[in-house]
């Protein structure tokens, strides 16, 4: 009876554990920044649409920095990009501070478009690291499992975000009736609080540079393993035709795309979702920690499935259960909408490391340039969520909740990525 491979080698465990500890850090990042869209339209009064620019800029950055990390990565080592992603990080969150003493959205804008060219190399650098950390036939799973600690980080982002600035936001004080106060206030008192608010914005992110330093330290003296092939001359155009040729990644970079739209779309307005209701952030919040708390659990047993169900098979299941929790987000007013909600984080759990193994399978030394698109496929996130922004605006649409309808956008997302599930298993079985 031939003996299973271990889905991490021990020879790789302190590497692996490293590494993974970076999906931790930069899903913090991705959470702890979501509130700030429905934050900045109240504090800095401005649209939905516009506030929703945190995510374009947020997302941007991935889409800016894929290639040139691959090329930087392909030159050099996992190693070095790793430490230049920590880099921009820390450079991007301790932004945060010139941003919030000239009380400018703009510059918030850059410093989380910087920060995120950080979160374009870590991403760039860790998922193909990660599946080269042991045998091919294990990569799938080894990659989910990295991403189980994902939302782990997203789970203490939103808790600080609930905890640590929405609930103290003196810009999101209501009256008796609900209605928030600070629209109501003179100039010079919306300055104060103004003020105030930035601060309690910026704080998070000035502790959140210091640990990103903290862990760039740690990794600069730690013998992590080599296996790049060091180039002088960078070589793109060959490995760009042999991926444009693969219709399993040409389709997964799109599916890709549509699901990470759908992620930030579903996590970024269910505030706006909840305040239709009469709910204040801070408590919308905790719906999201929810929403957080179900794609983390889905994550370790969608990953212990996989044993059991092909990959491919289980990404169309999962594709589906998402489109029909955002049918009942779509059609079914008050709070029984907002469970449907909750619920669709369960489906979408597996989504993003399935798409990347299944797409990144057999690419060979291609996988370094392969994941870079993978990871501009994040630009998703960074494309839809104004769209949607600029759909909640209208308040209603035929006597019917516009927030409500906005959850359209998820609904087609998962439609792609539950035809990617189905198209990918027909065009390259996967067997795990």
């Amino acid at each position: 009876m031939r003996q299973k491979s271990p889905v991490v080698e021990k020879r790789y465990l302190i590497s692996f554990i490293l590494v993974t500890s970076l999906f931790a850090l930069w899903g913090f990042a991705n959470d702890i920044t979501n509130p700030l869209v429905a934050a900045f339209a109240t504090l800095m009064e401005i649209s939905n649409a516009k506030a929703a620019l945190v995510q374009f800029a947020f997302y941007g950055g991935y889409a800016t920095m894929a290639i040139p990390a691959a090329l930087f990565i392909k030159k050099f080592s996992y190693k070095k990009g790793i430490l230049l992603g920590l880099a921009f990080y820390a450079t991007g969150a301790l932004l945060f501070y010139p941003a919030a003493r000239f009380e400018m959205f703009g510059f918030f804008l850059v410093s989380l478009y910087i920060l995120t060219f950080g979160l374009a190399f870590l991403e760039t650098t860790a998922n193909p690291y990660i599946l080269a950390m042991g045998k091919e036939e294990t990569a799938t799973r080894r990659l989910n499992l990295a991403q189980a600690f994902n939302p782990i980080g997203s789970l203490l982002g939103m808790f600080v975000a609930s905890n640590f600035i929405l609930d103290s936001l003196q810009s999101d004080i209501r009256d008796d009736a609900g209605e928030l106060v600070f629209p109501t206030l003179s100039h010079i008192e919306k300055m104060v609080i103004r003020s105030q608010d930035l601060e309690i914005i910026r704080n998070p992110y000035l502790i959140l540079g210091g640990v990103v330093i903290l862990m760039f330290l740690i990794i600069y003296f730690y013998n992590m393993p080599v296996w790049e092939r060091r180039e002088h001359e960078m070589k793109i155009k060959e490995p760009m035709k042999r991926l444009l040729k693969n219709k399993v990644y040409r389709e997964g970079v799109i599916a890709q795309l549509f699901y990470v739209a759908a992620q930030i779309m579903c996590w970024t307005f269910i505030i706006q979702y909840a305040e239709n209701l009469g709910i204040d952030k801070s408590t919308a919040q905790n719906y999201n920690i929810a929403a957080m708390g179900m794609f983390l659990s889905s994550r370790f047993i969608s990953t212990f499935l996989m044993k059991y169900i092909n990959p491919n098979k289980l990404l169309t299941i999962f594709a589906i259960g998402g489109m029909a929790t955002t049918t009942g987000t779509i059609l079914i007013q008050g709070m029984p909408g907002l469970y449907c909600l909750v619920a669709t984080s369960a489906f979408m759990s597996l989504m993003f490391p399935t798409i990347y193994g299944i797409a990144l399978k057999g690419v060979g030394e291609d996988a370094t340039l392969g994941s870079a698109g993978l990871v501009m496929a994040i630009v998703g996130g960074a494309l839809m969520p104004p769209i949607q922004g600029s759909i909640v605006d209208m308040g209603s649409i035929g006597g019917f909740p516009a927030v409500n309808i906005s959850f359209l956008l998820p609904l087609i997302c998962f439609w792609v990525v539950a035809v990617y599930g189905y198209r990918s298993r027909k065009l390259r079985p996967i067997n795990s």
